[in-house]
């Protein structure tokens, strides 16, 4: 597949509907107040609804929509994470496409709310991006585009460390990647948010491996 631009609508409505599938599962692991599954289900509702309606902006313009949205649809935990993630992944994208050079560090700092990090910026092929790029068959040049959009150095290192243990435990690329990706983000301190921040990550890396071998 050449390095066409992606479609965002399409991106988020698969999240969507493999949110709504493990929407009980989800509920289910959130001890506190049992509904993290439902708001799961609603913030992807709010972003599929403002791609809908933003389908012919600019990426930066249909994630800052989604993002001003999400804020008045939702109040919570988990809804005020994802908007701010929107507004940086909004700022990251401006004036470039969403490919498979840049969905990777997109989807990092939408999942993490814009917490990455982004002090010592790293050329290393050893990266979340060259890890994609691999799967995804040769495909991507991501190295370049992860220094450019927040992966720093700590991420990289500590991404390809979870990659290789995940790897050693017998997991799949996809599910070796899912969890490194994962484990850059700020959602580690929840399990049940871990498991849906995953759910997304994995979702989105099945979708780039079918497109990859078309």
């Amino acid at each position: 597949m050449s390095n066409e631009q992606l479609n965002l609508l399409d991106i988020f409505k698969q999240v969507s509907k493999t949110i709504k599938t493990n929407q009980a599962s989800l509920n289910e692991a959130d001890d506190y107040n049992h509904d993290h599954g439902d708001h799961m289900v609603e913030i992807f509702d709010v972003i599929t609804t403002a791609m809908k309606e933003k389908k012919s902006a600019d990426p930066a313009d249909q994630l800052e929509y989604a993002a001003q949205l999400l804020r008045q649809k939702s109040s919570s935990g988990s809804a005020q994470v994802y908007a701010k993630g929107l507004t940086e992944a909004s700022k990251e994208i401006s004036g470039k496409t969403v490919d498979m050079n840049t969905i990777l560090p997109l989807l990092q700092t939408l999942m993490s709310g814009g917490e990455t990090k982004t002090s010592t910026q790293t050329q290393s092929g050893a990266g979340l991006g060259d890890l994609l790029g691999s799967l995804l068959g040769g495909t991507t040049s991501t190295s370049s585009a992860s220094k450019d959009q927040g992966l720093d150095l700590g991420d990289l290192l500590g991404a390809g460390l979870s990659y290789m243990q995940s790897k050693q435990s017998g997991s799949s690329d996809i599910e070796a990647i899912t969890k490194a990706l994962v484990n850059s983000t700020q959602s580690g301190e929840k399990t049940y948010r871990s498991q849906s921040t995953e759910l997304v990550a994995n979702t989105v890396l099945q979708m780039l491996s079918g497109l990859a071998s078309k």
